[in-house]
């Protein structure tokens, strides 16, 4: 006699992974689902963070492409609570995969955190989850996103998107949001960024073929040319002006003035 491996069992299909080159920088456990956020970078950093999401069903180990998602991220302070500038949560081309975007101000410490609140709708009923996340200041330090008063008196939010720069004339994007309380921060349209960047370690020289960012209705940001002219740090002065073309916030850089007050920075 010999023994042999046949079997009439049904073998189980393992489903691929489609966010598996991502880092999973989450999973909420809540309502017998398990709610996974992944994510390009590997933390949820001030600034832009672009977020996907699988739901997954514990009871048949399946996700969820039916799905109906919201989100509320909520950083509670010592004294007060706010929300942050946020996309709604759309599908995706994979029908178990769900995206949006966050735009953190500040970074949690011991005593203040952020809280991501969530609303998911499945076959008619709806579910509610909230997890406490870890927001953290940027690896390299670099400024990328500026919450500031404009000369309006309407608070803003300025965020880089996430680029990787070359010697060379690169695509540059950035968002922009107004505070209208401490939950709602609405998209702001038909503005201008102006942009002058310089290297303060080399002379505080500038680049040439630079374009000033304007808004972009199809892709909902405002869009322009950086000119890196070679490695290393550069800071991206920026003046923010409005539908008039008055000055929201931001100098120009002379020889007097060696740096606007609203600014980005990058280092390759």
């Amino acid at each position: 006699m010999s023994c042999t491996d046949d079997s009439d069992d049904p073998i189980p299909i393992v489903e691929e992974n489609p966010l598996a080159e991502y880092t999973m920088l989450k999973a909420v456990k809540a309502n017998n689902h398990s709610i996974e956020l992944y994510s390009e970078q590997e933390q949820f950093t001030i600034g832009y963070n672009e977020l996907f999401i699988r739901i997954k069903d514990e009871a048949s180990e399946s996700y969820v492409s039916d799905a109906n998602i919201s989100w509320n991220p909520v950083m509670h302070m010592t004294e007060m609570m706010h929300s942050c500038p946020k996309s709604e949560v759309s599908k995706t081309e994979n029908a178990s995969v769900y995206k949006g975007s966050s735009i953190f101000q500040m970074p949690g410490n011991a005593d203040e955190y952020w809280e991501l609140n969530l609303e998911y709708t499945i076959a008619g009923q709806t579910y509610n989850a909230t997890e406490r996340i870890e927001v953290k200041a940027p690896v390299d330090g670099k400024k990328r996103v500026s919450v500031f008063m404009g000369t309006d008196e309407t608070r803003y939010v300025l965020a880089m998107m996430p680029m990787k720069p070359e010697v060379a004339v690169n695509d540059f994007s950035a968002v922009l949001f107004k505070m209208e309380n401490m939950m709602t921060f609405p998209a702001v349209e038909d503005y201008k960024i102006m942009i002058d960047p310089r290297m303060p370690g080399m002379g505080n020289h500038g680049s040439p073929n630079n374009e000033d960012l304007t808004y972009d209705p199809a892709s909902k940001m405002y869009n322009g040319k950086l000119s890196l002219t070679m490695t290393g740090y550069w800071k991206i002065n920026l003046k923010l002006l409005n539908d008039n073309d008055e000055v929201l916030k931001g100098e120009d850089v002379t020889e007097e003035n060696e740096a606007s007050s609203l600014f980005f920075e990058i280092e390759f």
